[in-house]
């Protein structure tokens, strides 16, 4: 009976192609998306492979904290921190939504040392697409 080859970077044979830690990044794009209930800290390279990301409800924000602006604040300082020890220097920084945590994440951004190349408010509008649903009656 033949044996089953086994697959190249596969963690049987021990040999793996990319470590995250050994990876050098000296430019990246910082995504964040503050919905009104959470916020998501991505950073990503400039071929936007996701190195490192965080949220609010991944820093032990729970419920109604979870859209915060102090749990923004956490979110992006806890992303920043891991890319800084792998070398980032400089970012681009990219907005989307309407949460309270937009600010607060940009503030814990600029704080922290990385050269900003551009901050960019990319949220989605409709340019009259889908029918609003109805009004809530209270």
């Amino acid at each position: 009976m033949a044996k089953p080859i086994p697959k190249v970077g596969s963690r049987r044979n021990g040999r793996s192609s990319a470590r995250k830690s050994a990876r050098r990044i000296p430019k990246g794009v910082i995504h964040v998306q503050a919905s009104f209930n959470n916020t998501i800290v991505t950073v990503t390279d400039v071929r936007g492979r996701v190195i490192f990301w965080s949220s609010a409800g991944t820093c032990g924000f729970k419920g109604t904290r979870r859209g915060t602006p102090f749990a923004a604040q956490t979110a992006a300082g806890n992303a920043i921190r891991a890319v800084v020890d792998q070398g980032m220097q400089r970012a681009e920084v990219m907005i989307k939504g309407p949460g309270l945590g937009r600010d607060a994440a940009l503030r814990a951004i600029r704080r922290s040392g990385i050269l900003l190349s551009f901050v960019r408010d990319v949220t989605p509008m409709p340019h009259n697409g889908c029918r609003p649903p109805k009004k809530r009656r209270v």
